[in-house]
């Protein structure tokens, strides 16, 4: 499944009708414990305080998402949902490796609040071969390749 990256911001939700449909089906997909919010307040609440979603995008679809905040130091990392239909196919790993690739390419780690990131996704990272370290209330993943410069 040829999955691609693809960044909503604020601009690109208003001149995205595609992402518009998308997006709430993604979270409206998520099971309870992960969204805290109505769907539509979520995604307009994270828009609104200038924040992004990485998503997943197969044939001009986006499958799957994670909420992105970019702190200058690093890259953090929420509610991570892939769309039921399309779920244990790969997305999840191709969404996480692209976003790492990309943080990576801006000098940024991946960071999540303990609180936030649900056991299967501590599962999947560490399959990726991410380490997850315990940095105070959040982790931190550091790719294998990134081990040599810490």
């Amino acid at each position: 499944m040829p999955v691609t990256l693809h960044s909503v911001d604020r601009d690109a939700w208003e001149a995205d009708a595609q992402a518009q449909l998308d997006l709430p089906r993604i979270y409206a997909d998520a099971p309870s414990e992960r969204l805290p919010a109505p769907v539509e307040d979520f995604i307009q609440g994270h828009l609104s305080a200038g924040h992004t979603f990485l998503c997943a995008r197969f044939n001009e679809r986006l499958i799957g998402a994670v909420a992105q905040r970019d702190d200058g130091e690093a890259w953090w990392l929420s509610h991570f949902c892939i769309r039921k239909p399309t779920r244990r196919r790969g997305v999840g790993t191709r969404l996480l490796t692209l976003v790492g690739q990309a943080a990576s390419a801006q000098s940024r780690p991946l960071r999540a609040k303990a609180s936030q990131l649900q056991m299967a996704d501590q599962v999947l990272l560490s399959r990726l071969g991410y380490q997850l370290t315990r940095e105070g209330d959040y982790y931190e993943f550091i790719l294998p390749c990134d081990r040599r410069h810490r």
